[in-house]
């Protein structure tokens, strides 16, 4: 039963966010919100909604391992597993905005989180937690990073394409919204309630079902975005939307997480930042081999080969 309703909180988590992205947008349109606007917080929103969900439970219920597992696996998953499978599809060209600004911001959030969270190595404190000045910190670098993309969005190909041209009447967009919601808050607790009673179950530790489950669970939409994207020829969007997607996690979800409820921090995580820190820096490297802004199939194919390699190691590690 609690592995039914792990893949059914998976369902209602990704159902949930798509009734909301769907719902808001139409809303959006209605009050004469240009698409880019929309395209920028709203579907931006919906596609880390499952991370937001799952980690306020998380924070809430006190399974703090599953919330910073399920951000710093996704972070990996996003790279190493989504980018590689997107540039097996067709190669991904990107701007030199994406390569010089938005791969360094993701990878500075990474290494924000390492310097905020570890108190007892850094400040020599009993223990390591995210507080709630923490929080705000990491919600401040985010309003930073949103002035930056609306000021760069109007030149980004395709965006239009992701928001949703449907408007709805007032009253049907309210009723996406609700059902959206309901979603993802039933989505998210199934999950977190079934991710734990496994791990008991299984005897692992729940940072284990957040470092890889909860984590590619939760990664889908920004899976299904990029794969779209690549497709369809897009390569903008589709390395656009996993960068982006980092630091949204890093920055919003982490700092309102935080904000809820002040998160404790292992330093066995500290190896798992070090591996987004990694993946981060190997993007941007990968971005000046053979052709200069260009991410090739045998780049995906290594990136793939070392997710499949963490995944491993992480469950070795137990």
């Amino acid at each position: 039963m609690q592995y039914i309703l792990l893949i059914g909180g998976f369902v209602l988590l990704i159902k949930g966010a798509d009734l909301l992205v769907d719902g808001a947008s139409s809303l959006a349109k209605r009050l004469k919100v240009s698409d880019l606007v929309v395209g920028l917080t709203v579907v931006a929103f919906g596609t880390s909604a499952p991370e937001l969900s799952v980690n306020v439970l998380s924070a809430i219920k006190g399974t703090t391992d599953i919330a910073i597992g399920n951000i710093l696996g996704s972070n990996i998953a996003n790279v190493l597993l989504i980018l590689g499978i997107s540039s097996i599809i067709y190669p991904l060209f990107v701007s030199k905005g994406t390569v010089w600004k938005e791969i360094p911001l993701s990878l500075l959030a990474a290494i924000l989180v390492a310097v905020l969270a570890n108190d007892q190595i850094i400040d020599k404190q009993s223990y390591s937690v995210l507080s709630r000045i923490d929080g705000a910190i990491l919600l401040l670098f985010f309003i930073v990073f949103l002035y930056y993309s609306f000021s760069i969005a109007k030149s980004i190909e395709g965006i239009d394409d992701y928001v949703t041209t449907r408007q709805k009447k007032v009253f049907h967009s309210i009723i996406f919204i609700v059902l959206g919601l309901i979603g993802l808050t039933l989505g998210g607790k199934w999950i977190v309630d079934a991710a734990v009673f496994i791990a008991q179950k299984l005897n692992i530790s729940t940072k284990l079902i957040g470092l890889t489950v909860v984590a590619v669970g939760t990664s889908l939409p920004e899976l299904a975005t990029s794969v779209v994207a690549a497709i369809k020829k897009n390569p903008e969007i589709a390395i656009g939307n996993v960068v982006g997607s980092n630091i949204f996690n890093i920055f919003f979800i982490l700092g309102i997480t935080a904000i809820i409820k002040p998160v404790p921090f292992q330093g066995s995580f500290n190896f798992d930042i070090g591996i987004v820190v990694f993946a981060s820096l190997l993007l941007f490297l990968f971005m000046f081999t053979w052709e200069k802004h260009k991410l090739d199939r045998p780049e995906g194919i290594i990136f793939v080969a070392l997710y499949l390699l963490y995944v491993f190691y992480v469950i070795v590690r137990g």
